[in-house]
């Protein structure tokens, strides 16, 4: 049976975020443990999948649960309340499936792939962050495809993952360096991961290097070519779908964080509080709702996926995912000063979450590259 059958009458976005809390705590337990051993969040994938959250976004009609663009936006920063390693995760994996969904419903293709996604409820990995415009790796040609290899870091759930989808240059004989787009099986031959995902924060995402080593990819795989180092019109398309679902988990941590903070200043009394503290609040609170705003600025850029592909759009995103990164991170900062020392100790829960926001810079695109990538927009 389609694990997306029966659902509640309750409406989507309040169906999901009430299973979210049912699924609390245990998402919550295994987020420390998963941190504490560096290792990937399984355990809370397993109850992902049963429960249908990495098909939900899918359409009805190719099988999933039709769940919209912004609600899953919502769905992600609920469980980053309790998982941050988990949100962000799957938000790499909703990425692509959004994707796939904007040229379903504007071309037409990805149907197919969609409906694979559902019967096999596949896991996605992409390092398409990390490669950006260059990519990295060598390739070259052999009967009906080609050969690759290269090193690929930051691959998001490669701990489990089904199907890679990444990019390798190719210097094409007639036309030159291009960049070639493919999907692939991870558990394709000459294909494996590090053991090198041990990091200061983030630690449940099973982001390990993927390690390609002479895999065939079959010319039929290549579903994107362009020239190397051109910022192709597509991206605008996958900027503005990606960077609101990864920016979610971080929303999360951020309005956890003010909870915790706002609970461990109400349980002193108001002579034992330190005098900053109220300033302290209000800077917080300004900080959150600034990252907030933005936020919900970028997830109705992206309309539910009812949009067009314009060079406007990316650098609008780009901007806004730079802001609300910044605001995050301020959030969480000021958390830790009005908590004072106890937060620093790895008991507390501002530390790992604080951990956790550190990797909010990462994100395509770091702030120095967006601002010059913006800076060029406005020149042209």
């Amino acid at each position: 049976m389609n694990v997306h059958e029966n659902k509640v009458t309750d409406t989507p976005s309040r169906y999901w975020l009430k299973l979210i809390d049912q699924l609390g705590d245990q998402l919550a337990a295994n987020a420390i443990a998963h941190d504490e051993e560096d290792t990937f969040v399984a355990d809370n994938y397993k109850i992902l999948k049963k429960n249908g959250f990495l098909t939900a976004m899918i359409p009805k009609a190719l099988g999933g649960a039709g769940v919209s663009f912004t609600d899953m936006c919502t769905i992600l920063v609920k469980i980053a309340h309790y998982c941050p390693s988990t949100a962000l995760a799957l938000s790499m994996h909703q990425h692509l499936l959004a994707t796939n969904i904007w040229k379903y419903k504007h071309e037409g293709s990805g149907g197919e792939f969609l409906k694979e996604v559902v019967d096999k409820n596949l896991v996605l990995v992409s390092t398409g962050a990390r490669d950006w415009l260059d990519s990295n790796g060598a390739m070259t040609r052999t009967e009906n495809g080609y050969l690759v290899s290269a090193k690929k870091q930051f691959a998001s759930q490669s701990a489990i993952g089904h199907i890679l989808v990444t990019s390798i240059p190719f210097n094409d004989p007639e036309e030159g360096w291009q960049i070639l787009h493919f999907t692939v099986s991870m558990k394709s031959e000459g294909i494996k991961l590090l053991d090198d995902w041990y990091t200061l924060g983030m630690r449940g995402t099973g982001s390990q290097t993927v390690i390609l080593d002479n895999v065939f990819i079959p010319e039929d795989s290549i579903v994107m070519k362009r020239r190397k180092g051109e910022f192709p019109q597509f991206w605008n398309v996958v900027l503005t779908v990606a960077l609101p679902l990864i920016m979610a988990p971080y929303i999360g941590i951020a309005e956890k964080t003010m909870k915790i903070t706002l609970e461990k200043s109400k349980s002193k009394s108001k002579q034992s509080r330190p005098r900053d503290t109220t300033i302290l609040l209000g800077e917080i609170y300004n900080s959150f709702t600034l990252a907030k705003v933005l936020h919900k600025d970028m997830i109705e850029i992206a309309n539910n996926l009812d949009f067009k592909s314009e060079e406007r759009i990316g650098v609008e995103i780009l901007a806004r995912k730079t802001l609300v990164a910044n605001a995050c991170k301020e959030t969480v900062n000021k958390a830790m000063e009005t908590v004072g020392g106890q937060s620093f100790y790895r008991k507390f829960e501002l530390e790992r979450l604080f951990r956790d926001m550190q990797a909010v810079g990462f994100h395509t695109l770091p702030e120095k590259k967006q601002q010059h990538f913006t800076g060029e927009f406005l020149l042209k």
